[in-house]
């Protein structure tokens, strides 16, 4: 599944998303902040941040092999990275249900300082994306 979406995701491509694990309700990747990262006061615009954060989001909810699509997220933008930052981006599930799943994503740098704290909310589709195993 990890091959299969990211090497779908060209946006993730470009930031340089490196997918570390998956597992079940699970993903942890990382990235470097670069210059072309940055906003116009010179730290790490707030879209590529959620945007890593939304990438991890979408591992750990599909990992269970059911499309699943984003129907709320929220974002608090606690601290901003900075170019050399090595930021690691942690989706954890919170709740699994039927239909929905809850996820929290951490973005945090080499530090272990929080730059984002990211709840989102999944809508678990009928579609499978893996294959079944008999």
């Amino acid at each position: 599944m990890k091959a299969l979406m990211l090497g779908q995701d060209a946006f993730s491509q470009l930031l340089g998303l490196c997918v570390d694990e998956v597992g079940p309700g699970y993903c942890r990747l990382h990235f470097a902040v670069r210059p072309d990262m940055l906003n116009g006061f010179g730290a790490l615009h707030g879209g590529v941040t959620f945007s890593a954060a939304d990438t991890a989001f979408a591992f750990a909810c599909n990992s269970h092999g059911r499309q699943s699509v984003g129907l709320s997220v929220t974002a608090d933008y606690l601290e901003a990275g900075r170019v050399g930052d090595v930021l690691t981006v942690e989706a954890r599930e919170v709740s699994l249900k039927h239909k929905i799943g809850v996820y929290q994503v951490r973005v945090t740098n080499q530090l272990g300082a929080e730059l984002l704290l990211f709840k989102g909310t999944a809508y678990r589709t009928s579609h499978e994306i893996l294959p079944k195993t008999s």
